[in-house]
């Protein structure tokens, strides 16, 4: 665990360098396209079910929350989790950060702080997750940047092989894993599949 955590350290600093000029593009695209903040902040669950504020930059027009309500009925996903394919609050700058992954790059901070890892199961909002039971283990480890789910479909699995494989990560825990992950999680951006 202390060279995992060694490498997200290390491994979120060189990406927050590297990526501070696309960020900055980002962050006037986000302002100069639709009215609100550039980030967006969310109260996730993080390990061992302590909430922490999750970054990430905005992709949907400003009071979005609110308008969840009007929209549950057309929910596409299975579970715990609100997913709409074709969610109207999303923005046009952000439909395409959404596709390529890019509105993540604010959790890099996240892990910086030590309240993710690079990889791990995906924090998922209190409101939209099931903490009983067996899905209660995959609190057990830091939420990640990139997990298992995310390189094996992301939006497109229901929500019990969500956690299936949310679970088999836990279980099977290693650097070696780890990296793996981090290889997939490259062709999975690059693809777009299940990014919605």
């Amino acid at each position: 665990m202390l060279i995992k955590r060694v490498i997200d350290v290390v491994g979120s600093l060189i990406l927050l360098l590297l990526a501070a000029p696309l960020a900055l593009v980002i962050c006037l695209a986000v302002a100069t396209t639709s009215p609100g903040g550039v980030l967006f902040r969310q109260v996730r669950a993080g390990r061992d079910g302590r909430p922490f504020e999750m970054l990430k930059f905005r992709t949907m027009r400003s009071g979005a929350d609110a308008e969840r309500a009007a929209l549950t009925a057309r929910n596409e996903t299975d579970g715990h989790l609100f997913k709409l394919r074709h969610d109207p609050r999303i923005t046009p700058v952000g439909r395409l950060l959404r596709r390529l992954s890019l509105d993540e790059l604010p959790q890099l901070v996240n892990v910086f702080r030590g309240e993710m890892s690079l990889v791990g199961p995906r924090p998922l909002p209190l409101a939209d997750s099931d903490y009983t039971g067996v899905a209660r283990d995959r609190l057990s480890v830091l939420p990640g940047l990139t997990g298992l789910w995310q390189v094996s479909g992301r939006s497109d699995l229901p929500w019990e092989e969500m956690v299936r494989l949310d679970l088999h990560y836990v279980r099977h825990c290693s650097l070696r894993l780890d990296l793996a992950i981090l290889v997939r999680t490259v062709s999975a951006v690059l693809t777009g599949r299940g990014a919605h």
